[in-house]
């Protein structure tokens, strides 16, 4: 269930740059319905994680590099999964992963070391899993990893004192695969028995696959190491979720072909797929209005070419996820490849289309690669279909280059030679790096991983029967050695303001601003900002802050435009981001026309942990800004009395 059951909808990371709350809530509420019907009462999602480093093959699980958007995401998830009633026959219990920390392994490997300071911890990685707790969720997963030397399956601080204790959360934990027996590869642990006591004794309710408890529970009990009650308790919180589930009721609730056969991959969830993957979609470039390709343009002769313009397999356009339960049912022919959509669509407008794919494995001869350039040379206008498998999408899929993989860009760049307009369309599951088309492609769109819909969704944007809309959820770098680059960084004693300027915290051979920034995305209509206000400029603590800003749409073209609200605390105990999200809304403006959005943010949306762990806001002066994305903003001061 990472992103759908049996109907697959875009990657999680697509998803939120959606940013619409509703819109992921209903993905998950459908695969919900879909897999109680087919027999299944707990869902293994969804994943909260935060990371900054898009090495890390599991970017794709999560919603990105902010704490505040991934809060509101697991929300709105948690909601989506378990509905209004955990009793429903139509709901599952959600699992909230990887507590915590997972996304800041070291080096984006997948598995490995986690350093991160209590103050970090809790302002940049616990806020989405206590937003996911606060909402109900029933049931936590540990993270893999060590946290501060601590296997976090019988890290005690992590489940003991903060999930159970601070939080008051009463569920059940469980560990991710074979977690507890890890942990004696950990050197945490000296085998079953030890790794059993150290695990249930510090919170750890549930041994998942690896069989570690039914090996080593009963010697530590015979042992005196754990005690009847620290058993009974574990006992007691699984028992409760079944309970909660209605399987003492009726345990074959969830066991009924007639729904199954009514609910599974319902035509209203296929065309709800085609909807998400179009709203997912981010337009990073579109110069000189290149897009959308309408009827009467100047352009008579298309050539489709690429890896993932027709691919028929590897999970392209979905992930190594749905390699899970039923692996024919996922079968790859289900999904609407690209060519199949966007040919007679764009044909049937008038167009001559040609498609022509590259290969990109060993086989590959020069025979393959001068027919697509000599397609690109008969057209007037070239679609390039780039990016990843989908088997590169999710778990133990980490990677230590970030380029786009096969050297699909210098295809791109002898095209480019031709002197042809060109549309790149990536299919990707985390940031890459292809600067040559940032510097010289007129429109690029980044499309994803989107799931069955695929094709009818990517034709939907490229011709302008969908208006994009989607913003960036993760910064996206210029090259693999700004990584870890993310919007809410910190300001250094020497903060660079242009690249080459000496004795600043930067590179001699790169910028340090990203390719594209956290929360960019463009769109066929045109937003101008204007009229920010603030109610006043000085507030008490415990006052609410109302800032305010018109939005005009000047285009002759409605669209959806997510309005994003960020603060900065210009003095306080510890050094504090350059910017913080604390708010958003997205709009629909017709053309024309304008509104007016407005953000209320309280003292707890100015307070920050600090170096004595205390959440606080301090008083003193603080900016706000409004705009379409991280950089390009207006921005207001305003002073907080104590």
């Amino acid at each position: 269930m990472i992103h759908g059951y049996k109907t697959i909808f875009p990657i999680p990371l697509a998803q939120v740059a959606s940013w619409d709350l509703g819109m992921i809530e209903q993905i998950e509420r459908i695969a919900a319905e879909e897999a109680s019907a087919d027999g299944q009462n707990w869902a293994f999602a969804p994943v909260v994680d935060v990371t900054r480093d898009p090495r890390w093959g599991r970017v794709m699980e999560g919603a990105g590099e902010d704490p505040y958007l991934g809060s509101r995401v697991a929300e709105a998830r948690v909601r989506g999964i378990q509905g209004n009633d955990l009793g429903a026959n139509n709901t599952l219990a959600a699992c909230i992963k990887h507590f915590a920390a997972y996304g800041f392994v070291e080096a984006g490997r997948e598995y490995n070391t986690v350093d991160i300071s209590e103050q970090r911890l809790r302002e940049m990685v616990l806020p989405p899993f206590k937003a996911a707790a606060d909402a109900g969720a029933a049931t936590f997963m540990n993270a893999f990893t060590t946290v501060n030397g601590i296997p976090a399956t019988m890290n005690k601080f992590l489940l003991e004192n903060i999930l159970r204790g601070e939080w008051m959360w009463k569920g059940l934990v469980v560990s991710d695969y074979d977690s507890v027996g890890e942990t004696v590869a950990h050197g945490a642990a000296a085998d079953d028995v030890d790794a059993s006591v150290k695990c249930l004794s510090a919170g750890s309710d549930m041994d998942m696959a690896g069989g570690t408890y039914l090996r080593g529970l009963k010697p530590a009990l015979e042992s005196g190491r754990i005690s009847q009650a620290q058993i009974d308790e574990a006992v007691r919180r699984v028992l409760r979720l079944k309970f909660a589930l209605g399987l003492f009721d009726d345990p074959f609730r969830y066991l009924d072909p007639k729904r199954r056969n009514e609910t599974l991959e319902k035509p209203e969830y296929r065309t709800f797929a085609r909807e998400t993957a179009a709203k997912s979609m981010v337009l990073l470039k579109n110069d000189g209005g290149l897009l959308p390709l309408t009827e009467g343009s100047r352009f008579k002769k298309i050539a489709i070419i690429g890896p993932y313009a027709d691919s028929k397999g590897d999970k392209d356009y979905m992930s190594f996820w749905t390699l899970g339960i039923g692996v024919r049912e996922y079968d790859s022919t289900k999904v609407v490849r690209p060519a199949q959509v966007l040919k007679p669509t764009l044909e049937a407008m008038g167009f001559q289309v040609t498609v022509t794919e590259i290969c990109l494995d060993a086989t590959c001869t020069e025979k393959e690669y001068s027919a697509a350039i000599n397609a690109a040379r008969e057209a007037d206008l070239v679609i390039a279909c780039l990016g990843e498998r989908g088997l590169d999408c999710g778990e133990c899929r980490s990677v230590t280059n970030l380029n786009l993989p096969r050297d699909q860009e210098r295809i791109v760049s002898i095209i480019g030679r031709l002197n042809k307009p060109i549309v790149t369309v990536l299919f990707n599951s985390r940031p890459l790096v292809f600067d040559w088309i940032t510097q010289n492609v007129p429109a690029v769109l980044v499309a994803w991983q989107p799931g069955y819909e695929t094709g009818n969704a990517l034709a939907d944007v490229l011709t302008g029967k969908v208006n994009p809309s989607g913003k960036l959820p993760v910064t996206f770098p210029k090259n693999l050695g700004q990584v870890p680059i993310y919007y809410n960084h910190l300001n250094t004693g020497r903060p660079q303001q242009q690249q080459g300027q000496m004795w600043t915290s930067g590179y001699l051979d790169s910028p340090v601003t990203p390719a594209y920034p956290f929360g960019f995305g463009l769109s066929y209509s045109h937003f101008v900002y204007s009229n920010m206000k603030l109610s006043k400029p000085q507030y008490k603590m415990g006052e609410t802050i109302e800032v305010s800003i018109t939005v005009t749409n000047t285009s002759n073209v409605a669209g959806e435009e997510v309005v994003q609200c960020y603060i900065r605390d210009l003095l306080a105990d510890i050094a504090r981001p350059v910017k913080e999200l604390k708010g958003f809304e997205k709009i629909k403006i017709g053309a024309g026309e304008s509104k007016i959005v407005t953000f209320r943010l309280t003292e707890k949306d100015l307070s920050y942990w600090n170096n004595e762990l205390k959440f606080k806001a301090d008083p003193g002066n603080f900016k706000v800004f409004i705009g379409g994305n991280s950089e390009d903003v207006k921005e207001m001061d305003f002073e907080l009395l104590k």
